[in-house]
């Protein structure tokens, strides 16, 4: 079975109890366990290393990775020796298992690589707790529920990804997130470690264009999604999708789409609203 096949199967349901984030730092050499693990924990490595003995057998987590422990192993955690360590960690307290949710679980990797959404996530958790909120929580435990399934979503992701190469899909994530601001070929270059050359070849290879043409091709999305979905005015849709100015902005759209920005405006809320539809 490939890998999206495993993800693309119904989850199994699990009763989450409690949910708690927290984060640490581990100076060279650090050691914690044994112990026996009692929940689904999500361990988030920002840097360092870090080798989990589990049931005695070792496993390497390499930094800027997100390790899934399942509950009921006996774990043993070895932390880099020449430099500190820092990971935060999402631990889901659950009652216990079902035999399909198990082998759910199981079917899961023991990490991939840390994803800014799985970041998001936990950053998300950690302020609810500093704002006093508890463990038990609706929110908070729907945001650990919400974690374990994310974690089985980027997997999947990385699966439907693994012919592309990691630069593009670290410029891809970037240009996602900063679309909006300042971004050019040399930002990307040295953001991912490539020269500008290698990564015009990458993006021509697994994208189809080059990394300014996707940096446009989402600029123009983002900025069609404002128009349809805000009350912005034209300049301040401009603005926040990366256009210096409200007439480039007015122009590349009419190249695109054929229509001014007014014009698509317009187009989008004289849609007749058709009962028992998405829209």
């Amino acid at each position: 079975m490939d890998i999206a096949s495993k993800v693309e199967v119904i989850p199994p349901s699990f009763v989450v109890t409690n949910t708690y984030a927290g984060t640490v730092v581990y100076g060279p050499g650090g050691k914690y366990g044994p112990r026996i693990q009692m929940d689904l924990q999500l361990v988030l490595l920002h840097s360092g290393s870090m080798t989990v003995e589990i049931d005695g057998v070792p496993f390497s987590v390499p930094p800027e990775s997100i390790a899934l422990l399942k509950p009921g192993h006996e774990e043993m955690f070895h932390f880099n020796e020449k430099r500190d360590t820092w990971h935060r960690w999402i631990a889901v307290a659950v009652d216990p298992l079902l035999p399909d949710a198990a082998a759910y679980f199981d079917s899961l990797p023991l990490y991939i690589p840390l994803t800014t959404r799985l970041n998001q996530l936990t950053d998300m958790l950690m302020s609810l707790q500093n704002d006093g909120c508890s463990t038990e929580d609706e929110v908070v435990k729907a945001l650990g529920r919400s974690a374990l399934w994310l974690y089985a979503t980027e997997y999947l992701h990385l699966g439907l990804n693994h012919l592309k190469h990691p630069a593009v899909l670290l410029a891809v994530e970037t240009i996602h997130e900063r679309f909006g601001e300042e971004l050019n070929l040399k930002d990307l270059s040295q953001i991912t470690g490539k020269t500008p050359e290698h990564m015009i070849r990458l993006f021509q290879r697994d994208e189809g264009v080059t990394p300014i043409q996707y940096l446009w091709q989402y600029r123009v999305k983002k900025g069609l999604e404002l128009l349809r979905s805000t009350g912005l005015n034209i300049g301040e849709v401009a603005e926040q999708s990366g256009f210096k100015t409200s007439y480039h902005f007015a122009r590349t759209i009419k190249r695109h789409t054929g229509l001014t920005p007014s014009e698509i405006r317009k187009e989008h809320y004289n849609k007749p609203y058709r009962s028992g539809t998405n829209v």
